[in-house]
């Protein structure tokens, strides 16, 4: 059922989100979807709303939280999964004067219960909390105290995408969270993710309750991301001449699957002189923390983590993000690849996969101790993943098709807002444009080689099918491929295979084209590993197809390396401005320095990410409008009310010297 509206919604007084938007938040409109879902919100209704990494989600609950709060309607309860996140967002809403705090683990018990009797006086618009703490017996009894008193305005949800069991960071205690309808049916809340298909995003509606809800989704596509996938030949190799060709100096985050590979990664990228740090949840919680605080806190650190990390950070300035796994699905992938380019200036998703990727992700989905029906969706949704690496057209018309959205090739929608960059495409149809080209992917740049794989992958099936015959066993991949392409080994020559039919018969193939070959086979189901017996190799019945002609198998030639190349991308030299400073003059980059110089101190005295007082994009527009008066500051984005009384004078200040 759809959330009734309070009591008192007929009564709000109502307060343009516009004039909020401007003299909060500083920035001169909306963009996108923003206003309409503001103003629903506003209104009392509830909402689920899907937009990308870095397309401001967050102001899509707070300016409803300082409109209804301002209206007499209360506190905003915003449940967030993350400590750091919290601590964040918190200080950025305090730096533009809005009346915030947060209930975690880092608080002491006296500092627990200021922030309960503000709350409870209805003093703080935003108040964030885990969804653990939301849905503990003291919690609740304080917002019944609230709503009984009308002083409860709004529930954002934020991450929704970890409600739903097919979202790929599930955390249970999300599921508990159909408390705040069935407790609170009168207060309107507003679910957000960056990330979920049709499943997640029905799996969110149906845990929620949000069935009438209305559904906010824009586009997905980040069209100043560029994305490579390569294949992995000396996967940290090729990651350390990536780095060194197009972003040394740069601000990154590298993610592996195991924690001693992060380890490992770390270490050979520091002893390359990368300034790059470890973090895995094995890791000493102080050091996870030092180590976070300076990635967000400092210039050009490069992170080397699990999944553990990342969710919620907001540094704008991350240049480059980098898999040297396969993730499990597309959902994780398009989330971790969104944490790059947040400013929108240019920025790499780049990952290195192969057939290992493939088999150690099928094992852990056969090894779960999920239900079959589970595993199913998981497969299904690895195989989209696989699918995407081994495409020959472009990645981000696969990547959006995904989501159900067919790509266009967005229109300048002006300077990005929040030093973020615009919203493009449309939505469509479930299947990609056929043809479409986005020009910023590896594909599109330099489109590769495509090969007929048909006669290959019938004779490796056809190995396959003569080794269990005449062993009554399965093989692994190498074993496999060495029978094809002829080559004499120990273990041939203790098993007999030197004598199956197919023996030599793929000699012309190379052990990077059969890894291909067996890796498309593994993705439409023609082969499969099982887990069970040393990941062995096992036909299917999508095998006849295949095996009678009746499917083609088309292959895009093997690029182990963009490194191997000619860079696309000129490098700036280390010590070049911020992209977002990049056409000021001479005196206007000599100001931008001062500026970020300034900004750096503030940042630090006030204990905040550097991005969290100014954006690089608000520095410079300062920088180019160089300004004298106060007046001259008011109107560029970026500088609400607060900021401008805060820091006006001491922004003149550094300015005048020049």
């Amino acid at each position: 059922m759809a959330s009734p509206l309070s009591s008192q919604a007929s009564e709000i007084q109502p307060i343009a989100p516009e004039t909020i938007l401007h003299e909060t938040f500083g920035y001169p409109q909306f963009r996108g979807p923003q206003q309409a879902i503001v103003e629903h919100v506003v209104a009392g209704g509830d909402a689920l709303v899907l937009m990308p990494t870095g397309g401001g989600k967050s102001l899509c609950y707070q300016i409803p939280a300082i409109a209804r709060q301002r209206a007499g309607h209360g506190v905003t309860v915003v449940v967030s999964p993350l400590i750091a996140l919290m601590h964040d967002q918190v200080g950025a809403l305090h730096e533009a004067g809005v009346d915030a705090a947060f209930l975690n683990s880092t608080l002491d018990w006296e500092q627990t219960q200021e922030v309960e009797r503000r709350m409870l006086r209805g003093e703080i618009t935003l108040l964030y909390a885990a969804p653990e703490r939301v849905n503990t017996p003291r919690f609740l009894s304080q917002l019944d105290s609230l709503r009984e008193r009308g002083k409860l305005a709004l529930f954002a949800i934020d991450e929704a995408h970890c409600v739903s069991q097919w979202g790929h960071d599930f955390r249970p205690e999300y599921r508990a969270l159909t408390v705040l309808h069935e407790r609170y049916a009168g207060v309107p809340r507003i679910a957000l993710t960056a990330t979920a298909d049709a499943l997640t995003r029905a799996d969110i509606v149906e845990r929620l309750q949000l069935e009438e809800a209305r559904q906010f989704v824009s586009s997905f596509d980040r069209p100043n991301i560029r994305y490579t996938i390569v294949e992995k030949k000396e996967a940290t190799t090729q990651l350390l001449r990536f780095i060194e060709r197009e972003h040394e100096g740069d601000a990154g985050v590298v993610y592996c699957q195991s924690r001693k590979r992060v380890e490992d990664v770390a270490r050979t990228l520091a002893d390359a002189g990368i300034n790059a740090l470890p973090y895995h949840a094995g890791l000493d919680a102080a050091v996870r923390q030092k180590h976070q605080d300076r990635f967000l806190r400092d210039e050009g650190i490069v992170m080397v983590a699990t999944i553990a990390f990342g969710m919620g950070i907001d540094k704008p300035d991350v240049r480059f993000v980098a898999h040297l796994d396969m993730p499990k699905n597309i959902e994780g992938y398009y989330q971790e690849t969104g944490r790059a380019g947040r400013d929108g200036a240019p920025a790499d998703a780049w990952m290195a996969y192969g057939l290992q990727d493939v088999v150690n992700q099928r094992r852990m989905i056969d090894e779960s101790p999920a239900g079959e029906e589970f595993k199913q969706v998981m497969r299904g949704k690895l195989d989209a993943l696989l699918s995407l690496a081994e495409a020959s057209d472009c990645r981000r018309v696969r990547l959006l098709g995904y989501f159900g959205e067919t790509y266009e090739r967005p229109a300048d929608a002006g300077p990005p807002q929040d030093g973020r960059g615009p919203l493009g495409g449309q939505r469509g149809h479930d299947v990609p444009s056929v043809g479409a080209t986005c020009g910023n992917c590896d594909n599109c740049i330099t489109p590769p080689q495509v090969w007929d794989g048909t006669d290959a992958a019938r004779k490796l099936l056809s190995t396959i099918y003569r080794v269990q015959q005449q062993s009554g066993i399965s093989f692994g991949a190498g074993h496999i491929m060495d029978i094809l392409r002829g080559k004499t080994t120990e273990k041939i020559t203790q098993f007999g295979h030197a004598s199956i039919s197919t023996f030599g018969i793929g000699s012309e193939f190379s052990e990077v084209q059969l890894r291909g070959v067996l890796r498309q086979l593994i993705a439409i189901g023609a082969v499969a590993v099982d887990a069970q017996a040393y990941n062995t190799l096992q036909l299917t019945d999508g095998s006849r197809a295949v095996l009678k002609g009746e499917t083609q198998v088309m292959l895009r030639e093997s690029i182990t390396s963009p490194a191997d190349r000619k860079p696309r991308r000129e490098k700036a030299a280390r010590g070049a401005p911020s992209p977002a400073a990049a056409a000021l003059d001479a005196n206007g980059q000599a100001r931008f320095a001062a500026l970020k110089a300034w900004r750096a101190e503030v940042a630090k005295e006030h204990n905040l990410p550097a991005y969290v007082i100014f954006h690089d994009a608000t520095l410079a527009s300062i920088a180019e409008r160089a300004p004298a008066t106060l007046e001259d500051l008011q109107g560029i984005s970026g500088i609400g009310s607060k900021k401008l009384e805060a820091y006006g004078s001491e922004v003149l200040r550094v300015c005048s010297a020049f």
